[in-house]
């Protein structure tokens, strides 16, 4: 067998690292159980481990012996077929060591517990060889191999499922307790939580609140110091015929206000005031006798105009005024 050429480089800093983590104990565990059941020895040292495992053939012979004395081999185990290949060639040794992996799986080791092909071939994790074989050593014991009860026993023991059955008052009686998954109150503060949905301004009942406060604008509402109505609209447009009559003053009858115009330099010309009022409709006795000679200002001013071309009502028959 020819000797392995020694790492240079990247390598030997990558053997260095691994080989720190190689565990002479662990070497020494697996040595010795593999003598009891096969009678081979491996050597002493990561180097000579390595030399004497590097053809795969006493790795299988190791397995082979576990699944003869297995009595509850596993039912993927009971499929496989062992088998070594003595010749020298590089790739046959490596099916060697591709063998002895797919066997150690089917015998119940995990896939993340076993080493690479290149870890052993090429001593690149001797480390991680040994401990798949502590790990093979450990299912042997589960599996309930003969050498158990013997005493040769290698890896560490089988975890067994432990399942715990609670009453339905102990179930209870967990649910009033807050546990530590959820945190702890101790010393905390409820800053930055939110519980519940936010609340809106119209589930505040208005018969809570404070009666003497209704009159007085809040700051949420903004503020009225140095403001102005300009370009506010407050309800609906107030006409003129709202306004009652009887609510005026009685001596403002005879004025006409400014929203009315002004009566200034202004004759009546041409205008018309409603339906044509006849002059007998105006009864002489309810006049009052100091106003007949006086022109009212709802008929204009006669300072500086004349009524040439006006018309009041019809023709004044001289028969229609009552003598009274």
């Amino acid at each position: 067998m020819a000797e392995r050429m020694k790492p240079m480089g990247m390598d030997r800093a990558l053997s260095s690292k691994m080989g720190a983590k190689y565990d002479p104990a662990a070497e020494a565990e697996v040595r010795n159980w593999i003598k009891q059941l096969i009678g081979e020895d491996i050597g002493d040292g990561a180097m000579n481990v390595e030399k004497n495992l590097r053809d795969g053939v006493i790795l299988i012979k190791l397995l082979q012996k576990l699944y003869e004395g297995t009595s509850n081999l596993p039912n993927k185990a009971r499929t496989m077929k062992l088998s070594y290949n003595t010749m020298n060639a590089p790739f046959k040794q490596m099916e060697n060591i591709e063998v002895f992996l797919k066997g150690a799986n089917a015998y119940g080791v995990p896939l993340n517990s076993l080493f690479q092909t290149v870890d052993l071939y090429e001593g690149r994790n001797m480390a991680m060889v040994v401990a798949t074989i502590l790990q093979l050593g450990t299912e042997a014991q589960r599996n309930g191999h003969e050498s158990v009860e013997k005493g040769l026993i290698c890896g560490a023991k089988p975890v067994e499922k432990h399942v715990v059955h609670f009453t339905e008052e102990q179930k209870r009686a967990g649910q009033g307790i807050i546990g530590l998954q959820a945190g702890t109150n101790k010393c905390a503060s409820q800053k930055g939580m939110k519980i519940g949905g936010a609340r809106h301004i119209a589930d505040i009942k208005a018969d809570d609140m404070n009666r003497e406060g209704q009159g007085i604008l809040s700051a949420q509402a903004g503020t009225n110091k140095f403001a102005s109505q300009k370009g506010m609209s407050i309800g609906s447009v107030r006409h003129i015929a709202d306004i009652r009559a009887d609510d005026m003053s009685q001596e403002g009858h005879g004025v006409i206000g400014l929203q009315a115009g002004s009566n200034k330099f202004a004759s009546q010309s041409g205008m018309s005031f409603g339906a044509v009022r006849h002059i007998s409709d105006i009864r002489a006795d309810d006049m009052s006798q100091e106003g007949h000679g006086v022109i009212g200002l709802q008929a204009g001013s006669n300072k500086g105009a004349s009524q040439s071309g006006m018309s009041f009502g019809s023709v004044r028959h001289i028969a229609d005024i009552r003598g009274g």
